[in-house]
């Protein structure tokens, strides 16, 4: 199975075997069944084994994926044209909270940005949950930035819990988010576990669902109105609405912007996508076998924009605009960053930029595939989605 997956060495495997230990031993420890969304989380973010909190490369060539911040800076730099007319509205109190800092390559292009366009934030915090990324993060922008500028930057372990006025950003963050899976099953709603089978391996399982995971499903039958058909699997996230609370703290002036891969509500629960969304990044290579090598491949899922509409409509924000990334990109001045960057460079650093630009714009790429929303609450960013608002489609 999964022959095309290159193998990993020997001392990643032993660490993978140990995280299976451990999941091993809480499923038994809790009757033989974990539900998924734990099995997600602890292969994510278990400390000193989970995906994101070991020491592996996880982007770029070298890791599992690449994300747009680490194609180059064309990407961050669009988007820091949107950011700065809100930074500005805010004023010099303003801060910005960047969700899952990654490499380090959005807050170093953002902050360069937002210092050329005179909207530097009072405060550029990062919540970012890995000790191992925040090192990383710091490495490279105490490297990458002026020393005042580095001094803007600080790294949080929970989001601002005074009274703020900001920006909250997140680029593929809530697809990471540890996300119970259901079963339609004989009119009831079943909550897919986690199981060991007679050699120890982990295999699907079911149990009824509990009353907050049946009632997310039971909205979405309305919503789509009609009920799931016998047997369909697939995942949801009841928790988004607390956790954009969470995140936005006492923000009470300012915005958020969310950028991901996904879908709206209609499209996501299409009758032949019954198995759902979940899946695995290793090596650039992406498969199902969400089990294989816990700690050692990212596990996903794409997101639901109509329930993100809703989680962040319904903690007092309002929808500034819904578009795919390349509207988004193409509406903020991405065609004018290009042309000003290829000035500055050669024949051979044309070509990269074009090929960057391909990447994050074209139907076959991540123009389409990832989507990008934004809130607003007493400021205003809707002239960022005037380019293809998709908000009929929610």
């Amino acid at each position: 199975m999964h022959s095309s997956l290159p193998l990993p060495d020997s001392d990643a495997l032993a660490h993978s075997d140990q995280l299976s230990e451990a999941l091993r031993a809480e499923i038994l420890a809790n009757g033989g069944v974990m539900p998924f969304s734990r099995f997600m989380e602890l292969s994510l973010y278990a400390p000193g084994w989970g995906y994101y909190s070991a020491g592996a490369s996880k982007f770029g060539p070298a890791g599992d994926f690449t994300t747009a911040p680490e194609m180059g800076p064309l990407f961050t730099a669009t988007l820091a044209n949107a950011v700065a007319p809100v930074m500005q509205q805010l004023g010099p109190q303003a801060r910005f909270l960047e969700l899952g800092g990654g490499s380090g390559a959005f807050a170093e292009i953002m902050l360069k940005r937002l210092l050329e366009l005179d909207a530097l934030p009072e405060r550029y915090a990062i919540l970012e949950p890995s000790a191992d990324l925040r090192e990383r993060q710091r490495e490279r922008l105490e490297k990458a930035l002026i020393p005042p500028v580095f001094a803007l930057v600080e790294w949080l372990d929970r989001p601002f819990d005074d009274d703020w006025d900001g920006m909250v950003f997140a680029n593929e963050v809530i697809d990471a988010l540890p996300t119970p899976r259901f079963l339609a099953k004989d009119g009831m709603v079943h909550e897919e576990t986690v199981e060991l089978d007679a050699e120890g391996a982990f295999m699907r399982g079911a149990q009824p669902a509990d009353a907050l995971l049946s009632a997310a499903v039971r909205h979405v039958e309305r919503y789509l109105g009609q009920p799931f058909a016998d047997g369909y699997r697939s995942e949801l996230l009841p928790q988004l609405p607390y956790w954009i609370q969470a995140v936005a703290g006492g923000l009470k002036r300012g915005a958020m912007l969310f950028v991901d891969y996904g879908y709206p509500r209609h499209e996501y629960y299409q009758p032949e996508r019954d198995d759902g969304t979940v899946r695995a990044f290793y090596r650039h290579h992406v498969h199902n076998d969400v089990y294989k090598w816990p700690g050692l491949q990212d596990i996903t899922a794409s997101v639901d924009f109509t329930a993100l509409a809703e989680a962040g409509t319904g903690a007092g924000f309002e929808l500034a605009g819904y578009c795919t990334q390349s509207s988004f990109l193409l509406g903020n001045g991405l065609d004018r960053l290009l042309a000003l960057a290829e000035e500055r460079t050669d024949e051979v650093g044309k070509l990269r930029l074009r090929d960057q630009v391909k990447k994050l714009t074209l139907p076959t790429e991540m123009g389409e595939r990832f989507q990008v929303m934004g809130f607003q609450r007493d400021v205003s960013m809707d002239a960022s989605f005037l380019l293809g608002d998709l908000t009929w489609r929610l």
